[in-house]
């Protein structure tokens, strides 16, 4: 430490300040000033890129609030549709129901003047049947009633009795 103070020489000294200070003046005007210009617009341009991609953020929060929005109301169409289907079902089911049960009543009704219609008939046919019947009897008992003389006699006179009791 000595011998640096002992070598000290003023005159150098003061030409290392005045050219430290040239090269602190040259570095300022050429070099600071362009780094430093630099330094600005990048950190402008990461301010811009940050406020854009803020800007960015908060339209896919919009977009996205929109979308969910556009969904719940198709979701809710969607219900309303599928109610709505259902209730046509039903009411078609309903009316289907409702013709079958009509158009089943009335082919009981006919089916009920059919079979009144067809017992009057086979009543008719069974009454005409027993009168065929009787009368085919009452031939064979008045045949054998009335085959002789006398028997013929005795049904006469008993028949004109019971007109005069009448």
């Amino acid at each position: 430490m000595d011998k640096l103070i002992n070598d000290f020489s003023p005159g150098l000294f003061i030409m290392q300040s005045v050219i430290l200070l040239i090269i602190i003046l040259l570095m300022r005007k050429f070099a600071w000033k362009p780094i430093l210009d630099s330094l600005k617009s990048r950190e402008e341009g990461i301010e811009n890129a940050i406020q854009m991609a803020e800007q960015a953020r908060k339209e896919m929060a919009s977009l996205q609030a929109n979308s969910e929005h556009l969904i719940k109301e198709a979701r809710a169409e969607r219900d309303s549709m599928i109610k709505d289907a259902r209730a046509t079902a039903d009411r078609m089911i309903e009316e289907a129901k409702t013709s079958s049960k009509v158009e089943a009543e009335k082919i009981l009704v006919a089916a009920r003047q059919a079979i009144q219609a067809e017992q009057a008939a086979a009543m008719s046919e069974m009454k005409a049947h027993i009168a065929t019947f009787s009368i085919e009897i009452a031939e064979k008992l008045i045949m054998t009633e009335l085959s002789s003389d006398e028997k013929q006699k005795a049904l006469a006179s008993k028949l004109a009795q019971d007109i005069k009791l009448n």
